[in-house]
Parts: structure tokens; sequence; C-alpha cells
């Protein structure tokens, strides 16, 4: 596996990868509209040189945020390749923690999270009736026939001690 940074020369195959995975280019997150098409990212690809992975980020100041993580094939070790590179550019580039949010109903990615030393430090309850009020197509019920409500904020310290 392979991992490249999002540039202008893979741009436009990422920008097709949001697309054909999220359905849409625009991520809103604690009521913000994120344009993915704009995000910095690292990209993981198999021997073919086509997309096995992608995870999304906008840092500001001294957070990382995570804004999507994709990985075709569960249970490969992708997710957390990317992870690591992510965790590697972000101490390069002086941030402090990693943050992400996610949804009550993503039971994978709850896992996965904590797994990986991500702690969850807020709820932001019914947040998702703000999220559906900037983006209507979101739907009421998750994955595992869970309603979708909530949004739950993970973090990972870096370059400290961890609590």
């Amino acid at each position: 596996m392979k991992m490249v940074c999002v540039n202008e020369n893979n741009r436009e195959m990422v920008t097709s990868f949001i697309k054909e995975h999220w359905f849409t280019t625009e991520m809103v997150i604690r009521g913000d509209i994120i344009d993915m098409t704009q995000a910095e990212g690292i990209i993981a690809l198999d021997e073919k040189e086509n997309i096995s992975g992608l995870i999304t980020y906008i840092i500001k100041d001294s957070v990382c945020e995570i804004t999507s993580l994709d990985s075709l094939q569960e249970n490969r070790g992708t997710g957390t390749a990317l992870i690591q590179e992510m965790i590697r550019l972000a101490e390069d580039k002086g941030c402090e923690k990693i943050v992400l949010v996610t949804t009550n109903d993503n039971i994978n990615a709850l896992r996965f999270y904590q797994k990986r030393g991500f702690d969850m430090v807020r709820i932001y309850r019914n947040a998702l009736d703000k999220s559906r009020s900037l983006k209507p197509e979101i739907p009421l019920v998750g994955e595992n026939d869970i309603p979708l409500k909530h949004e739950i904020e993970f973090e990972l310290l870096l370059n400290q001690e961890k609590e």
C-alpha cells in the first residue's frame, strides 16, 4: 500500500471517490458545511494505483480535524495505516491533537477510533437537526436502523502525555 497526499494531480480522482462514497462533496460537521473538494488528505493506493482508502482533514491552529475516513476493504489495515500517517503528519505540522466527529449510529467508527487511542470528549445532542436544516438529504435513520440524532466528538492528544 502506497500513501500519497492529495494534490492538484490527483484532486479530480479524489473528488470522484468522495462523490461515489459520500454521494455529495459537502459534509456538515458541528453545523458547518465543509467543501470536501478543498480538504487536504492522504490517499492509500493499491498496487494498481487505485484508491483503496482516503482520509481528509483540516488543520486550524494546533488542531487537526479529520473530516472523513474511508477504507474500501475493512479489516485489511488500510484505515489504521491512514490514521498512523495522519498522526505523523499532524505531529510534523505541530498539532497538539487530532479531533473528529462521527454520528451516534456509526458503531463501526465508535469502535475503530477507541481501539486506536481516541477518546470520546463531547456529545452534541440533537446536532443532526441543525445539520438537516443545512443539508436536508441527511436521513432520519442511520446505520443499523438507529435514529440519526447526535454527533460524538473524539480526540487524540499528540506530542504529550495522554491523559
